[in-house]
Parts: C-alpha cells; sequence; structure tokens
C-alpha cells in the first residue's frame, strides 16, 4: 500500500474563490475525519514569492492531499459529504484539475 498524493487545482469564475473556499472549509473537518485522510488542505499563492514564483491567480486555489492508499481516496471521492460539497460549488467553478500522485 502506498501513499497517494493529490494536488487539485480549483478555477472559480471570477470573484467566487472567496465563496467556494468557505464550503471548502466547512467540509475540512468531515474529510479530515475520513479513513486514510493524512492531509488536506486549501492554498493560494503565497504573497511576495519574488521571481522564481509562478501564479496561479486570484480565482485560482490548489488542495494539497495526502492519503493512506488509492482505496482510501476512492472512498473520499465517493462520501456523501464530498458529493455535497461538489453539488454546493458546481455553479460557481470556471475548471478543475485533479492530479493523483505516487511517490518514487
Amino acid at each position: 500500500m502506498s501513499i497517494i498524493h493529490v494536488v487539485a487545482v480549483i478555477t472559480t469564475k471570477p470573484g467566487k474563490r472567496a465563496d467556494v473556499l468557505d464550503l471548502f472549509t466547512a467540509n475540512v473537518p468531515a474529510v479530515l475525519a475520513e479513513e486514510g485522510c493524512i492531509a488536506y488542505e486549501a492554498t493560494i499563492d503565497t504573497e511576495n514569492g519574488g521571481p522564481m514564483q509562478a501564479q496561479f491567480g486570484v480565482d485560482t486555489f490548489v488542495v494539497v492531499e495526502r492519503w493512506a492508499s488509492m482505496a482510501a481516496l476512492d472512498a473520499h471521492a465517493r462520501s456523501a459529504h464530498m458529493k455535497a460539497y461538489a453539488e454546493s460549488t458546481k455553479d460557481m467553478l470556471a475548471y478543475r484539475a485533479i492530479h493523483i500522485l505516487s511517490p518514487v
């Protein structure tokens, strides 16, 4: 069983990031309580990251996750609270890319 890393890039419709982040934050305790969840947090561009920083922009946030296994991630995706979160945010999203990664 291998640890799974997820980087989810979420871009909202203009001006909707704060609204989506409020819903995300409300859902975090349920996700952290899931079996196999190691880490689950939203991140945004760091201010003053300097010339090396490639910014996502004001309407994007990135969810950084770690799961104990692919089975745990699959269960997370099928959970009732994630289905409810997806339903509550779907009209506010412009783009979503979920990258599922394994350590080398």
